[in-house]
């Protein structure tokens, strides 16, 4: 008994079907039957919980970048921690290196507009200025027309974060939004 149990319950990727595979164990000698009935009862308890503890809903929040340099979205709504998938599509005639959206969050008392003008001559990184880096909390791609990308967050804590496209004249133009947690 003793080379196979545990077995797969004190592996660390450790999940449902391994505490379940661990409930069927049967002990071979007195010995251990004792330690055996105090490990199940654990495992029980962690198997209940596997099973009760639903994943976190993942949310998507689309927003749609067109050549009239506006997301589809201005506001975004979300609780603390909540998981977002944030995906931008581009749509448009004009080619990529013309016309190009992304997301790029950023942290709260950060002006949108100052940020996108100094990142104007960083097309390498996508227009972010690198000596603002620091100010970004997700990121997405550049989408050009008929394109998409995207980022998941975990939403932070409550207040209001700016978010901004950082292609050339975008922010002036008005391509920036808001994502409000409460």
């Amino acid at each position: 008994m003793r080379a196979t149990w545990p077995g797969p319950a004190m592996d660390p990727g450790l999940h449902y079907s391994g505490v379940t595979e661990v409930l069927r164990l049967r002990p071979t000698s007195r010995e251990d039957c004792s330690s055996m009935h105090a490990f199940r009862s654990v495992a029980f308890a962690l198997a209940a919980g596997l099973a009760a503890a639903p994943a976190a809903a993942q949310r998507t929040v689309e927003l749609v970048g067109t050549d009239n340099m506006k997301y589809s979205t201005a506001t975004i709504e979300a609780t603390a921690g909540e998981s977002l998938r944030i995906v931008v599509r581009g749509q448009g005639a004009m080619p990529k290196i013309s016309m190009a959206h992304n997301f790029v969050l950023l942290q709260p008392g950060t002006d949108a507009a100052s940020f996108a003008n100094e990142g104007a001559m960083h097309r390498s990184a996508d227009f972010i200025p690198p000596g603002m880096a620091n100010r970004v909390i997700a990121k997405t791609p550049m989408a050009g027309a008929g394109e998409t990308v995207e980022t998941t967050i975990t939403a932070p804590g409550p207040g209001s974060y700016p978010f901004v496209c950082t292609f050339p004249g975008h922010a002036m133009a008005g391509m920036v939004g808001t994502l409000v947690v409460k």
